[in-house]
């Protein structure tokens, strides 16, 4: 029987990432989010070994092969604040607590590009390299290995089994055409979205095929707030309209909003519903998740698309399976020695 590498998985959110590893041969024993909803997906779609809590609280920790780790990056995107005094950031540095404690023998951090330059990943890898983990660090955009989506991520590994091969990035990249192509149920309870305000619905109707908020500033003005005049050419992907021929730009959680990005469905006047957006992750439109709408795009936009945590898994499971082939070649010569 084939040996399926047991998995850890922190801040797990709704189980994107475990769900490419898994597709990969990996076995998840434990998911720690604070996120009830999160961890309600979870156990419903990837593995019934979800749990809320903090993961602070460091007891009865199974033996994996294997720990994920995907910390708060609000404090390092340059989307967001990047302040350097959000608590949330030290919570990376239980990571190497969680490491020791499961025995790991190769651990997968995944954030921001930004996180790499940041005090707490000193410290962090410090401390893995203290319990004897090399360490490496990649820049992957999900783009390139399958995804219909620009998303570039840091992924720190620590390994105790040897350096890890990059993963192979793949020919083309896959268009918003392709993804949309196969058509949804209309009993999907997930190909939802939000009903357009009246004047919504007026802004929508004035932007062209792959246009945004300059195109309705040209075309009404009267349907424009002074803010978009004031912020120029900046946030040019606000009230945005996703061009079918090329990947969607990075999904974020407020995906159904389409103030905060390129979210307005290509064709049609309504943002992209909840189904297409998880799709863009990778998601297989069997995956149901649970919570109202704005919980479930929070979880959708949060994860690690499918896609990309099946690249790793591919690097991470050779790693893992070389390692325990080197062990039992060695076993017999080290009791010959005995």
């Amino acid at each position: 029987m084939e040996y399926r590498p047991r998995l850890i998985d922190l801040f797990s959110g709704a189980g994107l990432f475990s769900g490419g590893l898994q597709e990969c041969g990996f076995d998840p024993v434990l998911a720690i989010d604070v996120d009830k909803n999160a961890i309600a997906s979870y156990n419903h779609n990837v593995a019934p070994c979800g749990k809320v809590g903090s993961v602070r609280e460091i007891e009865n920790v199974p033996f994996a092969d294997v720990l994920l780790a995907g910390p708060p990056c609000q404090g390092f995107s340059t989307l967001g604040r990047r302040d350097p005094l959000d608590e949330r950031n030290d919570l990376s540095l239980v990571i190497p607590l969680w490491a020791e404690a499961a025995r790991a023998k190769i651990v997968v951090i995944e954030n921001v590009p930004p996180f790499l330059k940041s005090p707490q990943w000193k410290l962090l890898t410090s401390a893995l390299r203290s319990q004897g983990f090399e360490i490496s660090t990649w820049e992957l955009d999900a783009v390139n290995y399958g995804a219909p989506q620009r998303r570039r991520r840091s992924f720190t590994i620590a390994s105790k089994v040897g350096e890890l091969e990059l993963p192979e990035a793949l020919p083309g990249a896959k268009t918003i055409l392709e993804t949309f192509a196969k058509p949804i149920s209309a009993k999907d309870p997930m190909h939802v979205w939000p009903i357009p305000s009246a004047l919504a619905a007026d802004r929508m109707e004035h932007i062209p095929i792959g246009g945004d908020k300059r195109d309705i500033m040209a075309a009404a003005p009267h349907l424009s707030p002074p803010s978009w005049s004031k912020m120029g050419c900046q946030a040019t992907d606000v009230w945005g309209r996703m061009l079918l021929s090329e990947p969607a730009n990075t999904l974020r959680c407020n995906f159904q909003n389409p103030s905060k990005g390129r979210y307005i469905h290509p064709h049609e006047n309504r943002t992209i519903s909840l189904r297409e957006g998880a799709r863009l992750q990778g998601v297989p439109d069997s995956w149901q998740f649970v919570g109202k709408p704005n919980q479930v795009s929070r979880q959708i936009g949060n994860g690690v698309p499918v896609h990309l945590g099946r690249a790793i898994g591919k690097s991470v499971y050779s790693a893992i399976i070389r390692s325990l082939t080197s062990e039992s070649s060695v076993q017999p010569a080290l009791a010959i020695a005995s």
